[in-house]
């Protein structure tokens, strides 16, 4: 009997004893984590562009109002936050201040690419002022070569966009056709043009 209960105060003891480690485990591991100095998750992102209209080169402005960080996005600093980091946009997010614009920028252009719902890429810094944004759209993958610029908490990047390497001239026509005579200038030639300048602006928290 005083066996039997001796071994049940042992067991007792050490089931205790192996809970509190266990605990003590969890808090330091907690203490652990912590949050990156900089991050894209929880800065402020603006991912707007420019694309041209008619013969006289008609500035058409826009945006994408979301942006998905699915890859690092996080560091000690700006430039290591941006560098590496891999993301997707949804072109449902497209936003021109002109519903039938934008309409028809889904339906007539990203809508006519192959598995076009989403823009992705990995931008990469080659030194202090320029880099790459590795952009997959239209089933094609390339490189989109672009400055920048990082003051204090706010980094800037500005690129110009030939759509031709994503071989969308198909996506540009199709737009052109649907809007014909909005693109079309005094000349009386309708057109739309495969550049489209990029500006893309982060302000850490």
């Amino acid at each position: 009997m005083k066996k039997t209960l001796f071994i049940t105060i042992l067991l007792a003891i050490t089931f205790q004893l192996t809970s509190c480690k266990s605990e003590t485990k969890k808090k330091s591991v907690k203490k652990e984590v912590a949050t990156a100095a900089f991050s894209l998750e929880t800065a402020n992102n603006s991912i707007n562009w420019i694309a041209y209209k008619t013969t006289d080169k008609i500035a058409v402005k826009g945006e994408f109002k979301n942006i998905n960080i699915t890859k690092n996005g996080n560091g000690d600093s700006a430039k290591e936050a941006i560098n590496n980091t891999e993301f997707s946009i949804p072109v449902s997010s497209i936003f021109t201040n002109n519903p039938d614009r934008d309409s028809k920028l889904k339906k007539f252009f990203f809508g006519v690419m192959d598995n076009t719902s989403l823009l992705s890429g990995k931008l990469t810094l080659t030194d202090d002022t320029n880099g790459a944004a590795l952009i997959t759209m239209n089933g094609v993958t390339a490189d989109l070569p672009f400055t920048y610029t990082i003051e204090g908490k706010e980094f800037k990047l500005n690129a110009t966009m030939n759509l031709d390497n994503w071989n969308a001239q198909n996506a540009v026509d199709s737009l052109n056709v649907v809007c014909k005579d909005l693109h079309k200038a005094a000349d009386g030639i309708s057109k739309t043009w495969s550049e489209v300048s990029i500006n893309i602006t982060s302000f850490f928290k």
